[in-house]
């Protein structure tokens, strides 16, 4: 578990893990960043009630270093990533684990379900939770059993996390997406099951959900340059709607009928708003339409404005 300023859902994400019904033994090691909130208290006083909790330190607090630093620290042969916000469904791993040696995968995960505890959490919720929202995104909406491009998260057989050399340090977002790039590419398989479930709790205001998407955009354009043949049209369609949008409000100044383009898609996200969250309470319902914007415009201004260019180094560190 890579761990930074989880103070508010830390307890609750292990709680779920060692409440977990599983045959064989279970370890849990937080890889600890330098959070400016409680998260540290708070897993020292996990890891001292209970000897299965390990703490290992990130001092940098990326997600990927310290995602490495946990994996070396383990010694078992199959590794189960979790975040911090994260819950896991009871039977997790038991399941994941049965579904790793029937499928013969490298990788399995399932649903990423969104959940939320306040009125914008639970906008979000509904906006992740759609295709208006993220396309067709298996490990967000559910879908048949089958090979997938990445999982949620994911349950791997440690023998393909030392093929390919863990994850790589670069990337500070998208590490999923690019290692199971490089695990595919290298024949292993990535394999979604809708019988896996982890509740997720989404970001809570307006600015914290700009600033994920953004990443988001800014390293999915990474992903793509570095791995050529690698985006689809879903990931070009929030740049492609900024770009619209913003030359349709600046065209409008000089010719009316431009104007057609920003307020079709204001009425697509209200009218797409309102059908997504019928039977939500009234606040949400109201919350829906800026929260799809926001998630769809700033990850088209992450791409389109992505600058980010990777060292020349050795992809992901062992977890040898």
């Amino acid at each position: 578990m890579p761990i930074l300023n989880e103070e508010r859902h830390l307890k609750e994400s292990v709680d779920a893990i060692l409440a977990q019904e599983y045959a064989g033994p279970i370890e849990v090691i937080l890889a600890l960043g330098p959070s400016h909130d409680r998260t540290d208290e708070v897993a020292a006083a996990l890891a001292a009630q209970d000897p299965r909790i390990v703490l290992v330190d990130n001092p940098s607090g990326r997600t990927p270093e310290g995602l490495n630093a946990a994996i070396a620290k383990s010694q078992y042969p199959v590794v189960a990533r979790v975040d911090g916000h994260g819950i896991l469904s009871p039977g997790y791993l038991t399941t994941a684990v049965r579904t790793l040696a029937q499928q013969q995968a490298a990788n399995v995960g399932g649903i990423m379900d969104a959940e939320g505890t306040s009125d914008f959490e639970r906008a979000v919720a509904c906006a992740m939770k759609s295709k208006i929202g993220v396309g067709g995104v298996k490990f967000k909406q559910g879908g048949a059993p089958g090979p997938a491009e990445t999982v949620y998260l994911g349950v791997f057989d440690r023998i393909w996390l030392d093929r390919v050399g863990g994850y790589d340090p670069r990337y500070i977002r998208a590490q999923d997406w690019e290692m199971n790039y490089r695990i595919r590419q290298a024949d292993g398989l990535v394999w979604f099951t809708p019988d896996l479930k982890v509740t997720y709790r989404p970001r809570g205001s307006f600015r914290a959900l700009a600033t994920q998407y953004k990443q988001y955009g800014t390293w999915r354009r990474v992903v793509a340059r570095e791995h050529r043949g690698s985006i689809n049209l879903r990931y070009l369609a929030p740049p492609t709607a900024l770009v619209a949008i913003a030359g349709g409000t600046l065209g409008g100044l000089v010719w009316r009928p431009l104007w057609v383009i920003p307020l079709g898609y204001v009425g697509a996200v209200g009218v797409g708003g309102l059908a997504i969250s019928r039977g939500q309470a009234p606040k949400v319902r109201a919350l829906l339409p800026g929260v799809l914007a926001t998630m769809h415009l700033s990850w088209g201004w992450g791409f389109l404005t992505s600058r980010v260019r990777l060292p020349e180094t050795t992809q992901g560190t062992s977890s040898n």
